[in-house]
């Protein structure tokens, strides 16, 4: 298995939930951390956690659905870190509401957020990924890639098109020694389930911490191997047969 010591690594969406739980792998791994989020005080109380256990990370604001903040986040980074090895692409939205009553708004929103921000920040990762010649992108995807139920319209879109562009970035950057992961995680007990539906059967759900040992174990793969697509899911998930 590689090492993920010294490496750099993205995570957005990493103040809280799943996020948190990627950076706290990663960093435990030996990984210098960036946790970006949207609030930037979430990104501050994850990095002190990670610091309180003497590793090392650093916090930013990020808005995913930026191109240019995407773009200057990276540029950034490079600039201080010299390298930047892996990107997890986690930040995401959703609106239970029914398809003729979302407003336009949440649409786009949940759209720009759940799809076009992970190919923002790809796209600004993979010249510096291949001119180093290897690196990881991982997707965060869900088994709302795959299956479908009612009042989801925006992130059921929005991941199965993460899907499909994470196969198609997989297909594109292999020759360049690029790896790309797609993460399709079952329900999880964080906030982005809980907040929204206190009455949730929290037995049907896994810990984040699962899912994360997930990704970091797709990072540790031999050089020679990558897994494109992975499904991690509770033993008693409801959203999958």
């Amino acid at each position: 298995m590689r090492d993920l010591d010294g490496q750099v690594a993205l995570v957005t969406g990493a103040g809280s939930g799943l996020g948190a739980a990627i950076a706290t792998a990663l960093a435990a791994d030996g990984a210098h951390v960036v946790v970006a989020d949207l609030v930037l005080e979430k990104a501050d109380a994850c990095v002190a956690l990670i610091r309180e256990a003497t590793h090392s990370a650093e916090a930013c604001s990020l808005d995913v659905g930026s191109a240019g903040e995407a773009a200057a986040l990276v540029e950034r980074v490079l600039a201080l870190r010299g390298r930047l090895d892996v990107l997890v692409n986690n930040a995401a939205v959703d609106f239970t509401v029914p398809a003729d009553e979302l407003a336009i708004a949440e649409w786009e929103r949940a759209i720009r957020t759940n799809l076009s921000g992970p190919y923002f920040t790809a796209r600004a990762v993979i010249p510096a990924m291949k001119r180093a010649g290897h690196g990881h992108i991982v997707n965060i995807c869900s088994t709302a890639s795959r299956r479908a139920w009612p009042n989801a319209a925006p992130y059921h879109a929005s991941k199965w098109g993460l899907l499909g562009l994470s196969h198609a970035l997989h297909a594109e950057l292999r020759p360049a020694g690029i790896k790309v992961t797609a993460v399709l995680a079952g329900g999880m007990r964080t906030p982005f389930l809980l907040d929204r539906f206190p009455d949730i059967d929290v037995a049907c759900l896994q810990d984040p911490a699962n899912v994360a040992e997930v990704v970091r174990w797709s990072l540790k793969l031999p050089a020679e191997s990558v897994m494109p697509e992975v499904m991690v899911l509770p033993m008693r998930e409801t959203s999958w047969p």
